[in-house]
């Protein structure tokens, strides 16, 4: 044991997990998965913290660097901290490195040499800090890595130049606040065999976005790992479900630009070939082999796993490079207590959408920085929006309110360390379709929903006010009742997440899902791109997954869900949609709802969305989902398309309605021959007063005159409710109309509306306004004295 103790060089299969003190975490981790598992691990040796220790203590530097560091008056100056660092880091370089430490590397690389059988093999070496992967401090990409190093003078110079890596701006800046005295902090150098990278990439064993330990989370680049670390480049992620080790989520990302091994020694930045630039960076039959590397990792460590991967592009093998115990979720496998206080308020406007990589809500000003040169300018309680986050930036970072980036995957650092500092912090929003930097500029005020990846334009209140914890024992809480009303209170939702939290409201259903939601959130692919690149599986298993949560969560409430109802241009905008959408100079009035659903061109995908009601119906047991077809111009597409729900297995019945949008004039004048074929109907009173008035409620020039409680308007809706009841069919309504008028609500009631569907924010308001108005009508009708409607509603 002594041998070990004093030993400056120790290989990978000498090594334990236990031997942090002796060489840190990351080379003991090297070490346990050498020499205790089966998991393919590139060989090599580390240098022992003795080493270090020994370094700084031979070239007399603990003294120098303790004076330079207790010089230091303000952390928070970044130019103060920078000089200080730069001067440690040059003594550190420039020091002679004593020659028995340097001859015991030497000698371990020429060994290695003969191991592998090649001279002066490429190497990588990686920085272990005899601190950095302690489960209450994680030091996540603070320390040096240097690639594709070739010759013994070179593998001893880079070592030194990790010894300085201790004092990197970042790092000391990180010490000093998490209150690591530097002496306490020593560092090993893994060297290891270099795997010539094709693709590379870094998994989690828990997902880290909200602490599902049920998944495994791999991302994965083209050529070297530092891109994804430093989230220069976005990656492909994959979600692998640890039970079944199938595949649940996959979202792969356009790249661009690679870093790749020279062949002379070092690395250079080159561009992907065009025809990869699209395609998986892994095949998925590679993402289960890692996620089953990710399985045995976890369950030799006991815990939660942060690990690094690499793939030969000479022998198409894996390597897991890096393993290492995941610092947030593991200690914290906390409750989403921070996700149950979000509110999506229906008037918030969304600016951007990306990747939720550390959960949270925060408002603020925005300060775009684009240039490392700018942190010293950035201010308490902004919030940071930038390409990308470096490890440079903790300085700036600790002083944020949120953070948004363009670039960066879930596990690039700024995710890793955002959720580590507890930072809202958004990434990627490059691929969701919006650079932040191009969306915001320096003085906006946004609102980060950090726990569902949205960004809105200033300060949503709803969202960003946090819910009063329980009442404090002995307060006296009011609870609010509500009166039963005849006329039932409906709520609409987009956003399944949200279904949860507003299942509490006194609604008696959703009366409107729009399904266009999941795809543009949760898909974000045409569904015909996905039927030719043989996973309509897609489809099916997402629309499935959030349509449940919300029947879920409502149950046995009713839930109607809209079929989509995109225009073309919007399907275009999904990825592949090119290929299959025209381009209509009207499209609101073009390629929708029905129409598209029987056209031959469309229909397999009409039938993969039947695919996923059956799915939720029969599989999960929901019952209480049913669905509604927008935008029907005949009584004979009404045909077809009941038809196509028919012969899918999907039978309308007692406990399964298929009810019809209400917004084109046809469906008024004709509702006794659309009666046959539905159970009902909800106006969509946006659309409807839109055709009636033939007044395009987006343009500005005429949007004056646009009012669904335009008589016209009335007299449709009244003549609706008045032929569906002869035939026993029900009528709700969708639109804003009963949200922004409540006098809307009272004529809607007097009319016999069955069910008023509503925008979450006005349930409570409009329940209490039903129950005014039908108590209204009952005294009025009881006295004979109630206010008379001069208007007449008949058109008879």
């Amino acid at each position: 044991m002594s041998s070990r103790d004093t030993a400056n060089v120790l290989w990978f299969d000498e090594l334990h997990r236990e031997d942090v003190n002796l060489v840190g975490g990351k080379s003991s981790s090297l070490g346990e998965m050498t020499s205790s598992m089966d998991v393919p691990v590139p060989y090599g040796f580390a240098t022992t913290a003795r080493a270090y220790q020994h370094f700084m203590a031979q070239t007399g530097l603990n003294d120098k660097v303790n004076a330079l560091l207790e010089g230091i008056k303000d952390y928070e100056n970044s130019d103060e901290l920078h000089a200080t660092c730069e001067k440690i880091r040059n003594l550190i370089v420039g020091a002679k490195m004593p020659d028995d430490l340097a001859k015991d590397i030497e000698k371990a690389y020429a060994d290695l040499s003969e191991k592998v059988g090649q001279d002066n093999p490429f190497v990588a070496i990686r920085s272990s800090a005899t601190a950095e992967d302690l489960p209450n401090a994680s030091f996540a990409g603070q320390q040096e890595s240097y690639l594709n190093i070739k010759g013994a003078a070179d593998v001893v110079n880079r070592v030194q130049q990790c010894y300085s890596s201790l004092f990197t701006d970042r790092a000391t800046y990180y010490r000093h606040k998490q209150h690591f005295p530097h002496e306490k902090v020593a560092l090993s150098a893994a060297v290891q065999m270099m795997v010539f990278s094709k693709a590379s990439g870094i998994m989690f064993s828990v997902n880290v976005a909200n602490g599902d330990a049920s998944k495994i989370v791999i991302d994965s680049i083209n050529g070297l790992g530092e891109y994804i670390v430093l989230g220069k480049v976005t990656p492909n992620h994959f979600v692998v479900d640890k039970q079944s080790m199938k595949i649940d989520e996959k979202n792969v990302v356009k790249q661009t630009i690679q870093l790749e091994r020279d062949a002379n020694g070092g690395t250079v930045e080159t561009a992907v070939p065009e025809e990869l630039q699209e395609k998986q960076v892994l095949t998925d039959e590679q993402v289960i082999e890692l996620a089953g590397y990710a399985k045995e990792i976890e369950r030799h460590y006991g815990c939660y796993m942060d690990m690094e991967f690499a793939l030969d592009k000479n022998t198409n093998r894996l390597w897991i490079v890096q393993a290492r115990p995941e610092t947030v979720w593991s200690q914290k496998k906390k409750k989403k207590d921070d996700d149950e206080d979000l509110v999506a308020e229906s008037d918030a406007k969304v600016v951007v959408r990306g990747l939720p990589a550390s959960p949270g809500v925060a408002s603020g000003v925005v300060h775009v920085i684009d240039s490392p040169d700018d942190i010293d300018k950035f201010k308490e309680g902004e919030v940071l929006v930038t390409l990308m986050t470096s490890p440079d930036w903790v300085p700036a970072m600790k002083k944020a309110a949120a953070i948004v980036t363009n670039n960066g995957g879930m596990t690039c650092h700024a995710a890793i360390v955002s959720r580590e500092m507890q930072i809202p912090c958004i990434v990627g929003t490059k691929s969701k379709g919006q650079a932040a930097t191009e969306s915001f500029n320096t003085g906006d005020v946004i609102t980060v929903d950090a726990t569902n990846g949205i960004v809105y334009a200033g300060k949503v209140e709803g969202i960003a006010k946090k819910k009063e914890s329980n009442a404090s024992a002995g307060q006296v809480v009011t609870a609010e009742t509500f009166a039963p009303t005849g006329t039932r209170v409906m709520m609409n939702l987009g956003d399944p997440d949200l279904a949860e939290k507003y299942s509490t409201l006194p609604a008696d259903g959703i009366g409107l899902m729009r399904e266009e939601f999941l795809w543009t959130t949760f898909i974000h692919e045409h569904p015909l791109y996905l039927i030719e690149q043989g996973h309509p599986e897609k489809v099916v298993n997402m629309l499935a997954d959030g349509i449940s949560k919300v029947a879920r969560a409502m149950a046995p409430r009713p839930v109607v869900l809209r079929l989509s109802d995109f225009k073309s241009s919007e399907y275009r905008n999904l990825k592949g949609g090119d290929k299959y959408e025209p381009h209509e100079p009207a499209d609101l009035l073009g390629w929708r709802g029905a129409s598209r659903y029987y056209d031959p061109k469309y229909i397999e995908a009409f039938k993969l969305e039947l695919g996923a009601v059956k799915k939720v119906r029969n599989e999960f047991g929901l019952k209480n989902l049913n669905i509604m077809i927008p935008f029907v111009r005949t009584v004979d597409e009404a045909r077809k398309v009941t038809d196509i729900i028919k012969g899918e297995g999907l039978i309308r019945g007692d406990d399964f309605k298929v009810y019809m949008m209400a917004e084109i004039p046809t469906n008024i004048i004709l509702a006794d021959q659309f009666n046959q074929y539905v159970d009902g109907y909800s106006i969509g009173s946006n659309d409807l007063a839109m055709l009636i008035l033939g007044c395009d409620r987006n343009n500005d020039t005429v949007s004056r005159l646009f009012d669904e409680r335009n008589l016209a308007v009335k007299r449709a809706i009244n003549h609706l409710i008045k032929t569906a009841h002869k035939d026993g069919k029900t009528v709700s309504i969708c639109g804003q109309a009963p949200s922004e008028y409540p006098d809307f609500t009272d004529f809607l009631i007097r009319c016999g509306i069955d069910y008023v569907s509503v925008n979450p924010d006005m349930v409570k308001t409009t329940k209490r306004n039903v129950a005014h108005f039908e108590q209204r009508i009952m005294l009025d009708k009881a006295t004979g004295r109630g206010l008379l409607d001069p208007n007449d509603y008949s058109w008879e």
